[in-house]
């Protein structure tokens, strides 16, 4: 099916690890990453939308000397390939290689661009012409939950890789970030995006809401 033609640019950012594929601590090989199976349908519907699908990652394994940047671009492209296998294309990936105190400069700084500062939203939103307000992120943390809101747009919280034992503190401890949407994974959290009329956003829930997978 050809891909609808959006009416603006509209974007479903996604985390990598623990969204994409499983949290597995910091990835140095293109042979350890392996996306979960229905990565590659989840952003192949958002691909038939008319949507974006960007990912923005931290990878503070350049910053700590676990990998290069050119290690990182195979990696990117050992995701990129995995998706492709299932008719799924990522418009762009956004990662930030630094970290405030491990490593040594340019790669040690306090940046802008690590999550949960906002940098690759707002480059993403001015490369793509975006406007965060009609953007959703699929993401396990719920720092990032709050970045994204803070941005306008809303975020979707899997329970997938961090997802969970967030939610479990939180509903411990009280008080924090509320995503917009509870998704056990990242398929059935853009098939609840996606929702009816083309890909409008659905109504915003006053409380996290539990989605069944599909």
């Amino acid at each position: 099916m050809k891909a609808a033609a959006p009416s603006r640019n509209r974007a479903v950012f996604f985390d990598r690890d623990g969204v994409l594929n499983p949290e597995q601590g910091y990835i140095c090989s293109p042979e350890a990453l392996h996306a979960y199976p229905e990565a590659a349908e989840a952003v192949r519907r958002v691909n038939r939308s008319g949507w974006l699908a960007l990912v923005v990652t931290n990878q503070a394994g350049v910053a700590r000397g676990l990998l290069d940047e050119a290690t990182l671009g195979r990696i990117h492209a050992r995701l990129e390939a995995e998706l492709g296998q299932g008719g799924a294309r990522l418009d762009g990936i956004y990662y930030c290689p630094h970290h405030p105190e491990a490593g040594e400069p340019p790669y040690r700084q306090a940046c802008e661009c690590r999550k949960p500062r906002p940098g690759m939203l707002r480059r993403a939103a001015r490369e793509h012409r975006l406007r965060l307000s009609d953007c959703w992120l699929i993401t396990d943390r719920l720092g990032e939950v709050e970045m994204m809101q803070r941005e306008g747009g809303r975020a979707a919280l899997v329970l997938t890789g961090y997802g969970q034992g967030e939610l479990d503190a939180q509903a411990a401890h009280g008080g924090g970030p509320r995503a917009d949407l509870v998704s056990p994974g990242v398929l059935p959290a853009v098939e609840a995006i996606l929702h009816s009329r083309g890909g409008e956003l659905p109504a915003a829930d006053p409380a996290p809401a539990a989605v069944e997978p599909a």
